[in-house]
């Protein structure tokens, strides 16, 4: 066979296949460190680690270019594990290929503090490309890699011939049947067959084995088939005749989905999991539970394995496996030099690749931020917009879309250029395009947003309803946990949107985002705290690494003089005549106009009446307890809370004391004025919050 390198085989590699003992040695040393760890802490999912085994070790040792002394190399393949249950499959290789995982992390599996926690985690693991568990998750980020990387390629290296850029590389994840039944990883990869996604590659572990048995409790479909209609290229791999995965046609199958680069790729193995534990094979129970010591026994006696010896490994095996720190290392020189030539002919882009690298802004971005004359009435949703438009100019790195909604969420950065592949017949199409369109697709919308940050070099944002913040909670979730720059853009935020009615008027969403751990939510007053909050979310992308949640008005709201401390999360808007506040009037979005104009009513009553706008809860949460002080003086007791949702946010800041007008149940369908009339939020009804929550401190 020839091992003449092609351009899409990295360095350290060749189009040749060798498997050796030692081969066969490593994986079934990877299926045993599996069971054992499993056995060793009693709990855990031993089976589909040692059946998917053959698959991982091929994957990282014939296959990804990657090099485990660094495992954030800019040029490396991507791999997702998106069954995240499953995560001694990538912990066993990691330890074999060399990363910082040593046997003593693979004994500690599971184990408060350890490397090596019970799915894995993005962050926490060297060589954890992305925190999985939820199934689907995996799946969609992957996705949202291989999107990154086509746009990165736009950034730097546009006109390179394929397979030739270093910015060329291909995304690998191994997905199971779960993945596969989640309607997230369909939205997904329905998008990926629209995008024509070439340098996508799915290994679908096809094990026919859930939590309740047999797939065909649930599953029947023709998986193959339904991907040939998404656009994949479609293969699968008979087992050999023992029923272990045969990977002589895997490593076959592997290397012609990335030679095929029009569109993404599937393959289809089937396998037995628990693979060759002689009773536990092909069993629901070895999913989930540890394969008991007799079993383990057995099967290391089927393997060639001593029964009375747990995490074995050779000294010949590990040496042989850790070659893959030498391929590494030569792919990541002969990648260096490709970058050294492209850095001489192209200097310009090579300037723009290293302040995107170190996650700088350009010098004097903030000058192109637009401003907004205070008297004016302007719905946020369009302010944003202003500012994305602004924007797009001097951040080349910044794109985005909505899913299905960018006339209403104001998220076209480029109206002449979508991020579409070659073949597709709209004028706007470019395949390195800044607008994205997601199609209504939410929920695989922020998980691909999350896969987007994950692979660097770019900042994504993406826009719906903020009441369809719901479909997507699941994703919104897992990039706070990983603190992943992703900005949601979610508009018509309240029953201010009017005559759609309670389907679409978001109620408890505010509250219930805010509970997120992590996720920051800011809720703009108007069009100049739109501007300060999007310059401050570009500004912490490197330096305080979170997702953040734009609420976003439907309507016009007024405009106020810009103050830069709407940064600080929560600022003094208005303040009272008197020497020191008599009552405090805390509201966020478009009812702090009814916050301002209830203070007119209340000073021309005698009563001193600070406004305080409160953009983002969380950050005003981080500033000193000092600046917090000064802006709600603990001395001042009486104070309103205003926000056309529930309540849930504000008990905390107005105390017993306090009043909070809030909407506790859903809305009508009507237009805005009516609803926030007959709902409560009004000026009157604001003043006479503040006048009850005085009349009670006096008792």
């Amino acid at each position: 066979m020839s091992t003449q390198q092609s351009p899409q085989t990295p360095a350290g590699f060749s189009d040749g296949f060798e498997w050796t003992e030692l081969d066969r040695r490593a994986v079934d040393t990877a299926r045993l460190l599996a069971a054992d760890a499993v056995q060793q802490v009693g709990n855990g999912h031993p089976g589909t680690a040692m059946a998917l085994a053959p698959a991982a070790y091929t994957l990282l040792q014939k296959v990804l270019r990657h090099d485990p002394a660094d495992p954030e190399w800019t040029g490396r393949d991507r791999f997702v594990l998106s069954p995240g249950h499953t995560s001694l499959t990538l912990y066993t290789q990691l330890f074999l290929s060399g990363y910082e995982l040593e046997l003593d992390d693979l004994k500690a599996f599971r184990t408060h503090g350890s490397k090596t926690p019970g799915h894995p985690e993005y962050g926490h693991t060297a060589g954890v490309e992305t925190t999985t568990g939820p199934l689907g998750q995996g799946a969609a980020n992957a996705v949202g890699m291989a999107m990154a990387a086509r746009y990165e390629r736009g950034l730097f290296d546009p006109e390179a011939p394929e397979g030739e850029s270093p910015f060329d590389h291909t995304i690998w994840a191994i997905v199971s049947d779960g993945d596969l039944e989640e309607g997230l990883s369909a939205e997904a990869s329905s998008l990926a067959g629209h995008q024509k996604l070439g340098n996508l590659v799915f290994v679908y572990d096809d094990n026919h084995i859930s939590i309740e048995g047999d797939t065909a409790t649930a599953f029947s479909e023709d998986v193959l088939k339904r991907y040939e209609a998404y656009g994949w290229h479609v293969q699968r791999i008979a087992p050999s005749a023992d029923g272990d995965i045969d990977v002589h046609a895997l490593h076959t199958a592997l290397n012609s989905a990335r030679a095929e680069t029009e569109r993404p790729s599937i393959i289809a193995m089937r396998t037995i999991i628990a693979w060759p534990a002689p009773a536990a094979q092909n069993t629901e129970a070895s999913h989930g539970s540890a394969l008991g010591a007799d079993e383990i026994a057995a099967t290391k006696r089927v393997l060639g394995f001593d029964p009375e010896k747990t995490f074995e490994v050779s000294d010949e095996v590990l040496a042989h496996a850790r070659r893959a720190l030498d391929r590494g290392a030569e792919a990541h020189t002969a990648w260096d030099k490709r970058l050294a030539e492209w850095r001489t002919a192209q200097p310009e882009r090579a300037k723009l690749f290293d302040r995107v690298m170190a996650g700088q802004l350009p010098e004097g971005w903030e000058s192109a931020l637009p401003s907004f004359e205070a008297g004016t009435s302007v719905a946020t949703r369009a302010a944003s917009g202003k500012v994305l438009q602004a924007l797009g100019g001097v951040l080349p790195e910044l794109w985005g879309g909505s899913a299905d909604l960018a006339g209403s969420n104001n998220t076209t950065i480029d109206k002449t250029s979508s991020f579409l592949p070659k073949g597709n017949p709209l004028p706007e199409a470019d395949p390195y395009g800044r607008t994205v369109h997601f199609g209504i697709r939410e929920h695989s919308m922020a998980a691909e947003m999350n896969g987007i940050a994950l692979h660097g070099n770019t900042r994504i944002y993406g826009g719906t309803f903020l009441v369809f913040s719901d479909y997507m909670r699941n994703a919104v979730r897992l990039s706070a946990l990983m603190q992943l720059p992703v900005t949601y853009v979610w508009t018509h935020d309240s029953i201010g949107l009017g005559e759609d009615g309670p389907t679409h008027q978001p109620v408890e969403h505010l509250a219930s985002l805010r509970a997120i751990p992590g996720l920051n939510i800011v809720r703009p007053a108007d069009a100049n705290e739109t501007v300060i909050a999007w310059a401050e979310i570009l500004k912490r992308h490197a330096t305080h690494p979170a997702p953040h949640g734009l609420a976003l008005t439907r309507q016009g709201v007024p405009t106020y003089p810009a103050n830069p401390e709407a940064a600080k999360g929560g600022y003094v808007l208005q303040d009272a005549t008197t020497s020191a506040p008599d009552v405090i009037l805390i509201a966020t979005g478009s009812e702090v106009q009814l916050a301002v104009a209830a203070r007119e009513q209340l000073e021309a009553e005698g009563v001193g009446t600070r406004v305080v706008s409160m953009p983002s809860v969380e950050w005003f949460e981080e500033q000193s307890p000092e600046y917090r002080a000064s802006v709600l003086p603990p001395s001042v007791k009486a104070r309103v809370a205003v926000e056309a949702g529930i309540g849930l946010t504000w008990y905390r800041y107005v105390g017993d004391a306090g009043r909070i007008v809030s909407l506790e149940h859903f809305g009508a369908s009507a237009d805005a004025k009516t609803l926030f009339a007959e709902f409560g939020f009004t000026p009157d009804n604001v003043a006479a919050a503040a006048r009850e929550s005085l009349a009670a401190l006096r008792g």
